[in-house]
Parts: structure tokens; C-alpha cells; sequence
């Protein structure tokens, strides 16, 4: 599929979305240094002065919480990952084209989602 030059957003389009998507990374960063930081707590909490059994039952799901929070960060890093690249696309003027019908993506859409490359009908498409 060759990419029609003439398919794009507006430089005006662009600049919004640039804005919109720079300060989503701003509030994604600043999410991943607060689910980093709740990570860094957890090694510090310490209920020596308790009962074992609730120091067992505490230990487990401090494990839990560590995996959840370890799992928060390396999805809130692939979603600043993706407005990284979204903020790519804009640069080169491929913003906002799905990338398998070749067609705009809704504006709606990618005020919801904006680094996403699949039109409603392309995702459904793969469903």
C-alpha cells in the first residue's frame, strides 16, 4: 500500500495534536514516577512488631503489590513509548493515517487515543 501524500491532517491539525500528546507524556511520566516511587516504599514498610502469621499473610501480598506495580510501569513506559512515536508520526506528516486502510483516523478517536495508527474500521477489521 503506497501512502497518499494528500491523506493527512492539517499543519494547524498537527500542531493541536502535538500539544495534546506532549502533555499526556508530561502526566504519563509523571504517573510512572509515582508508581515507581509506591515501588520503592513497598521494600520499606516493615511489620516486624506483628504477629507472624499476619506478617506472612503481609509478605504475599507485598509480592502482589510489587508485581502489580512492576506490571503498571511497563505498560505507563510502552504508553509513553507510543506517544513518543506518535509525536514521530507528527513530525513526518503521517499523523492520524491508519496504517492499514490508508484513511484518516477519526479526530474523536485520536483525542481518546492519541497515538493510535488503526481506524475503528481497521481494528475491527481484526477482531
Amino acid at each position: 500500500m503506497s501512502l497518499d501524500l494528500n491523506v493527512r491532517y492539517s499543519d494547524k491539525d498537527l500542531a493541536e495534536f502535538k500539544e495534546l500528546i506532549q502533555d499526556k507524556i508530561v502526566k504519563a511520566q509523571h504517573d510512572l514516577e509515582l508508581i515507581k516511587s509506591a515501588y520503592m516504599n513497598n521494600h520499606n514498610n516493615g511489620t516486624d512488631d506483628t504477629s507472624p502469621t499476619f506478617k506472612a499473610f503481609d509478605e504475599g501480598s507485598e509480592v502482589m503489590s510489587k508485581e502489580s506495580n512492576s506490571q503498571l510501569a511497563i505498560r505507563q513506559e510502552k504508553f509513553i513509548r507510543d506517544l513518543k512515536n506518535a509525536l514521530i508520526r507528527i513530525e513526518n506528516k503521517t499523523y492520524g493515517v491508519c496504517r492499514v486502510t490508508g484513511k484518516l483516523i477519526a479526530k474523536e478517536r485520536l483525542k481518546l487515543v492519541p497515538h493510535a495508527t488503526l481506524s475503528i474500521e481497521a481494528k475491527n477489521m481484526q477482531q
